[in-house]
């Protein structure tokens, strides 16, 4: 089996080894006024900007093999499309709704409907903050939510959730069929 990845002058990153086609791939999404990052609330965002980010999300994925979709928006009906398009071609999700959180049913609908699994990221704690952003709409539909560690939070959901998604296929790959059990009565 080639490995995944093979750089300039013959350089092979050995982890994990697999096949391209078998590639892992995740959506990363960035809601509304992600695109500030670096000058907008710095003392509650911090200064890093979202190329500087995406660019930190990009390496990791290099490094665990998986391939990424990076993309932000501020539209709500933008993000609801973009989830369901990776219905089909995706492993699962990586999302920070940012302020749609807290208000919008379309973005649950759109994740439950395209059935994968989801991350929920926030570069603040929600918790910590205003009473209006301790409710998640997401959180209840995601299989977790990464809150108050900043940029970090992106790299432990794309971290997880490619571990997750690579012990289930391990399990999908190893699963033995279950075997008949009609016997007739008082045989062995």
């Amino acid at each position: 089996m080639p490995p995944c990845l093979t750089l300039s002058r013959g350089i092979v990153l050995a982890y994990p080894v697999c096949e391209l086609k078998d590639m892992l791939r995740i959506r990363v999404l960035h809601g509304p006024n992600l695109n500030l990052l670096g000058t907008r609330e710095q003392s509650i965002y911090g200064t890093l900007s979202l190329d500087a980010l995406d660019s930190a999300i990009t390496k990791l994925a290099e490094e665990l093999a998986v391939k990424v979709d990076l993309r932000q928006s501020n539209n709500e009906g933008e993000l609801v499309t973009w989830i369901q398009e990776a219905r089909t071609g995706y492993d699962g999700i990586i999302i920070n709704p940012a302020a749609y959180t807290h208000t919008s049913i379309a973005i649950r609908d759109a994740i439950v409907a395209v059935g994968l699994p989801a991350v929920e990221v926030h570069l603040s704690n929600i918790h910590q903050r205003e009473e209006f952003r301790h409710r998640s709409y997401i959180a209840g539909v995601a299989i977790g939510q990464i809150s108050g560690l900043g940029p970090i939070g992106y790299l432990l959901a794309l971290r997880g959730l490619h571990d997750l998604l690579t012990a289930s296929r391990r399990q999908k790959k190893t699963a033995v069929p279950a075997t008949s059990r009609r016997t007739a009565k008082g045989t062995t």
